[in-house]
């Protein structure tokens, strides 16, 4: 994530460049001459979004006075392997794209170093990140999406000729089919670059040293905990009610470029509950989620949700705001309802620390169980991408998923006749 902060008498000039990298509003030109989107082949989904505060005079109602925050560009994406090596790949094929983007950023005028310095300089680490299914690339996807096509194609006649309950017949020739289009070019079943070592090391540490420094530090959080929820249950009870509508223009500017596909970008920008007790809990509950992230839900499920692709959450303006972006299958509307349903204590822990967010009870509770005036406030922070871009536009990440399980039923035997049928049933 890059983010550089807009010349104010230039914002309108870039979001002129930025509209023209579209076919129309909501749906991107993957080849566009700016930054040719297609040409990346490690790229999952990109995003440019014009960062401003619109919520800012919210804190007044804690006796704050706002917090400036210059309306800035940010750029997004997600990638396979080294974001450094992205970046160095962005700078090598977009230079004079980026150059048109960044003239109208404060400082890049006057950069005196190379492109990937300066996207180096200005980028901004996620406190938390999620990866619907992590080790999942963009070959694979484009992969596994070929190859159900193509068994999809030749299954009819596949089965007719076979007879329905002859599965294990079925199979074959299918496998059959499947070495003819390799073979000729059509299908290719490339094996993914094992993980690197080095990430290897770091997961299994990230995996261990949590718990261990938990435990190392339990006596200290058992004396801390009383202070803890008797602080957080005084400020939830004092939290001021926001409870605003969200203007028709703005709702009107978030709809026209949403549901043009499959699957909808989505991003949140806001100001944190004032205070250092406010702050330093969010940073935990950001440690925890983005540990829960990389080693539990990391296999297409976030506490049962199963519609998003990427999430990540940034701290911004030294901290005293929140970035949120994801991007995720289906509408709006089911978005919001799948959380509420599903994971409400998820939405509260995470989003609760946000001024204007209902008020919770324990951190958990209450929220985003009132669910007109949370889904109000989510609407008020947001904020549309002026360009968004998806590799695989049309997939969901279910697809991807039973995309997978095809590949997996080519490579490995099923051990029995349901297992077949199973897999025959996905394609």
């Amino acid at each position: 994530m890059i983010v550089v902060p807009v010349i104010p008498s230039r914002r309108d000039a870039l979001e002129s460049t930025l509209h023209s990298m579209n076919l129309a509003a909501g749906k991107v030109d993957p080849d566009n001459t700016i930054i040719p989107f297609a040409q990346f082949s490690t790229l999952h989904t990109a995003r440019l979004v014009i960062l401003q505060a619109n919520t800012g005079d919210d804190i007044r109602t804690y006796g704050w006075q706002p917090h400036h925050w210059p309306v800035s560009l940010a750029l997004l994406g997600d990638v396979d392997g080294d974001a450094t090596e992205f970046l160095a790949q962005l700078a090598v094929v977009a230079p004079s794209g980026l150059s048109m983007i960044f003239r109208h950023c404060e400082g890049y005028s006057e950069h005196q170093g190379s492109l990937l310095e300066f996207l180096k300089a200005h980028e901004r680490r996620s406190a938390a990140t999620y990866v619907n299914w992590i080790g999942r690339t963009v070959r694979s996807v484009s992969e596994d999406a070929k190859l159900q096509r193509s068994l999809s194609d030749a299954l009819p006649d596949i089965v007719e000729s076979a007879g329905r309950e002859n599965t294990r017949h079925i199979r074959q020739q299918l496998l059959d089919h499947v070495q003819h289009e390799v073979h000729a070019g059509r299908l290719s079943l490339t094996s993914d670059a094992r993980t690197p070592l080095r990430y290897r090391l770091l997961t299994i540490l990230h995996l261990v040293g949590l718990p261990v420094l938990l435990l190392v530090l339990s006596p200290l959080l058992l004396v801390l905990a009383p202070f803890v929820l008797w602080r957080l249950r005084s400020l939830e009870t004092s939290d001021p009610d926001i409870d605003i509508r969200p203007d028709k223009r703005h709702l009107s500017s978030l709809s026209a470029i949403e549901d043009h596909d499959i699957s909808n970008q989505f991003n949140v920008f806001g100001d944190i509950k004032p205070g250092v007790f406010r702050y330093a809990l969010l940073k935990v509950v950001m440690v925890l989620v983005d540990y829960t992230a990389r080693h539990i839900y990391r296999r297409g499920n976030l506490g049962r949700v199963r519609t998003i692709h990427f999430a990540r959450w940034v701290f911004l303006n030294g901290n005293r705001s929140m970035y949120f972006a994801s991007l995720y299958d289906g509408s709006l509307e089911s978005y919001m309802d799948d959380f509420i349903n599903k994971v409400a204590f998820g939405l509260n822990l995470t989003f609760s620390h946000g001024v204007g967010y209902p008020r919770t009870r324990w951190m958990i509770k209450g929220g985003a169980e009132s669910e007109q005036p949370f889904k109000d406030t989510l609407r008020r922070h947001q904020l549309p991408s002026q360009v968004w871009y998806k590799a695989h536009p049309g997939l969901t990440a279910i697809d991807m998923a039973r995309n997978a399980r095809i590949r997996r039923g080519i490579e490995v035997y099923p051990t029995d006749d349901k297992l077949i049928r199973d897999w025959l049933a996905d394609i």
